[in-house]
């Protein structure tokens, strides 16, 4: 709970006194980072024999921790998940803590000459902050029972790294959060809701909180709306879309974290949304009055669109997926050019190269960062002499970067489904999306159903299909102004 909390104290109160049957089923992408996680922490116990496991009855937290006491006393090697329990400074709330193992170690304790250090077992391949909290809570409760602090606390990351937290400093910031916890599950007002989907997306209390903030147009809502932000906002009584709307940007410009453009750019947000259009992004140097200049979107006989999928946990680049539109003919092709094994990604990645030079001019748009730089670390891995990779970068356009440049749109995120759903397209699996993808390969991996394979062929078309609508809007929406550059003064 206190891990949950610190990313969401709301989930952390909602878990503890929510309506369950407001709960969302987990999605499929969750599943499989359970599954992963299983396989992880399976990994790491088999590092520890012999293992005790204290026997208890779910729930019986005292229980669990006499089950724990009695194997610590005993000077067992390892126990995996033990319970430890302790007071808290709350009359009548105790503490609880379940390390994924506590392992023996030489040493002085109430024990005898031995004590014990805790491990937690993380999927994550870096040492996050939350990680490291909860680290130093198991090591301050480990410390309150067996009567000495642990030399150190660790973290069991993906890929065999084990990360020994920095305890003392830990220790310090642990402090704040734990108070903070206790106070906050001790109130009888539900914490405010904030939407951040990098957090929430796999939330099972996501889509009772989502419809809650779409109801009260909550500002979380709005891009740029960070939770920092919107404290700053609500010390100004800028708590409604409507306030933000009419609101000035050079009044917010001075506070902490916002600046000119994200000033501007959260009032044009706001008034996006008030008014449901696409507002154009300011550019007082520029003659036409526009961010984008015809040569950021340039327009070829033919013009590539390009997508790429990738099995990140195999680290795989297994699907380059191209649409090559001829503006000539008006002729549209899709190719997939696939690597079905690690054997067959250089193979692809060779395809990928000989489609985009048989036009040597077209330009290659893509949306977002990823393409490019995957681009540059295939080149660089398969040898691909380094004057031709630039030389193909040279004609990539980021379609989300002008996006973000050009204009502010009426959305609440600027991924892909979002633009171009607000622009009038739509993919054919309405389930359809990045995690569900890597689901799909999965499945179709370990199942060999091509089926699965199909879906993400369909799904990486859509995406290219759907970079190409969105290119092609921005077009438009910029010809208006690119055509005062060529309006010659009377």
């Amino acid at each position: 709970m206190l891990f949950h909390y610190q990313r969401c104290s709301r989930r952390a109160f909602l878990d503890l006194y929510g309506d369950r049957t407001h709960q969302a089923p987990p999605s499929d992408y969750l599943l499989k980072l359970r599954q992963d996680s299983v396989l992880h922490r399976e990994q790491v116990f088999d590092d520890y024999y012999p293992l005790h496991r204290p026997h208890f009855d779910s729930g019986d937290w005292a229980g669990g921790a006499k089950a724990t006491l009695d194997l610590m006393a005993a000077g067992v090697e390892a126990i995996q998940q033990g319970v430890l329990v302790a007071n808290s400074a709350i009359s009548g709330v105790q503490l609880v803590s379940q390390p994924d193992l506590l392992v023996r170690q030489p040493g002085w304790s109430c024990w005898g000459d031995w004590v014990y250090l805790p491990i937690d077992i993380k999927l994550g391949k870096k040492p996050k902050l939350d990680y490291q909290i909860v680290a130093a809570y198991h090591a301050y409760l480990l410390s309150r029972v067996q009567g000495v602090w642990p030399d150190a606390s660790y973290l069991a990351l993906r890929g065999g790294q084990m990360y020994a937290i920095d305890l003392a400093r830990l220790v310090l910031k642990l402090q704040p959060v734990l108070n903070n916890c206790l106070a906050d599950l001790r109130s009888p007002t539900v914490p405010e809701l904030f939407i951040s989907h990098s957090r929430c997306d796999l939330c099972h209390w996501f889509s009772h909180c989502y419809a809650e903030a779409q109801a009260t147009r909550h500002l979380s809502l709005l891009p740029g709306v960070t939770p920092a932000r919107y404290e700053f906002l609500k010390q100004h009584h800028l708590t409604t879309v409507a306030a933000l709307a009419q609101a000035s940007p050079a009044h917010l410009a001075p506070l902490p974290g916002f600046g000119e453009q994200v000033a501007e750019k959260l009032v044009h947000q706001a008034q996006a949304l008030i008014d449901n259009r696409a507002i154009p992004r300011s550019a007082p140097h520029a003659p036409h009055g526009f961010p984008l200049w015809p040569e950021d979107l340039p327009e070829g006989e033919v013009e590539l669109y390009f997508d790429i999928e990738a099995a990140p946990d195999q680290n795989l680049i297994y699907l380059h997926g191209v649409l090559v539109v001829n503006n000539r003919t008006g002729e549209t092709n899709f190719h997939a050019l696939l690597a079905e094994s690690h054997r067959e990604e250089r193979r692809a990645w060779n395809d990928f190269l000989d489609l985009v030079h048989t036009y040597p001019h077209a330009p290659v748009y893509h949306f977002c960062p990823y393409e490019a730089q995957t681009v540059r670390k295939l080149g660089q891995l398969y040898g691909t002499p380094h004057r031709q990779t630039e030389a193909l970068l040279d004609r990539f356009f980021d379609i989300h970067k002008c996006i973000t440049e050009g204009v502010t749109l009426p959305i609440e995120s600027y991924a892909l489904k979002h633009i171009a759903r607000w622009m009038g397209f739509d993919w054919r699996d309405q389930g359809a999306n990045g995690a569900q993808s890597i689901c799909w390969y999965n499945a179709w991996a370990e199942t060999g159903d091509r089926a699965y394979l199909e879906s993400i062929l369909r799904y990486n078309e859509d995406d290219c299909r759907a970079t190409y609508h969105v290119k092609d809007w921005l077009v438009k929406f910029a010809e208006p102004y690119w055509d005062r550059l060529y309006q010659i003064p009377g």
